[in-house]
């Protein structure tokens, strides 16, 4: 009896497989080391391969399987199972990923954008459970995010619906790979924290370790930065203070349009826990009208690494229970 469903995060570094139970419960989980060379033509049959090999290993066959679920970076077209623009991946051109899934394992397959699957994950078994209504934003090299209204993700009419990471937060502002200016990506995602810790430091004439670093050369991180915060470095709480300012107003405006119960914030940048949360809760209250500042809470989000996987695996859950 087909039970068991297959969820895969693919990212640019690592791709995350798993098989979980219906209730959304990991049974087992692997990585494999995603392969971009000669334009990314390895990466889907390396994923194809592995979960063979696992399924073959731990002795299930297809007949146990209910679906496989996917997170990808990229332009996702859901109809048709395929994927462009995937610059991290080496992904210029259409990738008919659906396609391959099926000739090669028979299992119903189902693609999505990966910010949309750990905003499902979060949503299914994490901070945004028990509400219908949930905003996701994930800060990593990049910001994703994912809209959940009324139990449904949002996609519009283009598969642009939810991209958090291009609300505009300083108009004229840095340059952003979308070719527009002043996106909340170039601000408050790993690099762009490193980008306004720079030019701050630039400006900045205190005492400061994190102004040494710069002056020094050295290699600064996004880490780097949030934990000397912690630690009471004033040039790196004005950093933390600038980036949340700009989370706080891109969320807040989120918030005005669509008044969810949660907005969780995931990511490799949310690590940094309430250093980060406090201030950007601060500046979305300044932001946003009573009745959502009453009613909608920030929240930081629960299943780490584990949210595609888990998203990607309800997707395949939806679909098998809506055929």
């Amino acid at each position: 009896m087909a039970s068991k469903l297959i969820g895969i995060d693919l990212g640019g570094t690592t791709t995350k497989l798993a098989f979980l139970n219906q209730d959304g419960d990991i049974l087992q989980k692997w990585s494999i080391p995603t392969n971009i060379e000669e334009n990314g033509q390895h990466i889907v049959p390396d994923m194809i391969q592995s979960l063979k090999k696992t399924m073959q290993d731990s002795g299930y066959t297809k007949d146990d399987f209910v679906g496989i679920g996917m997170g990808t970076p990229g332009a996702v077209n859901i109809e048709d199972g395929t994927v462009i623009g995937a610059y991290n991946l080496n992904w210029k051109t259409t990738q008919r990923v659906r396609e391959q899934f099926q000739t090669e394992l028979g299992l119903p397959f189902v693609l999505e954008n990966d910010a949309n699957v750990a905003a499902l994950g979060e949503y299914w078994k994490g901070a945004g459970a028990k509400d219908d209504d949930v905003i996701f934003v994930t800060l990593g090299t990049g910001v994703g995010g994912g809209v959940i209204a009324g139990g449904r993700l949002l996609h519009g009419v283009n598969g642009g619906a939810g991209e958090l990471g291009h609300v505009t937060v300083q108009p004229g502002g840095y340059q952003c790979t979308c070719g527009k200016k002043g996106c909340l990506e170039q601000y408050s995602s790993a690099t762009g924290i490193v980008h306004v810790a720079r030019d701050m430091a630039a400006e900045f004439t205190g005492k400061s370790r994190l102004k040494e670093l710069f002056d020094n050369k050295e290699d600064v991180t996004s880490k780097m930065v949030t934990y000397l915060a912690e630690n009471g470095d004033i040039l790196a709480n004005q950093v933390v203070d600038r980036v949340a300012f700009y989370l706080g107003l891109a969320l807040a405006n989120c918030g005005n349009i669509l008044n969810p119960g949660n907005i969780v914030i995931g990511g490799g940048v949310s690590a940094a826990g309430n250093t980060l949360l406090q201030p950007t809760t601060r500046y979305f209250q300044e932001n946003t009208f009573p009745s959502v500042r009453d009613s909608t809470k920030l929240r930081l989000a629960q299943l780490g690494n584990d949210a595609g996987a888990i998203g990607a695996a309800s997707l395949a859950l939806r679909f098998a229970n809506s055929h």
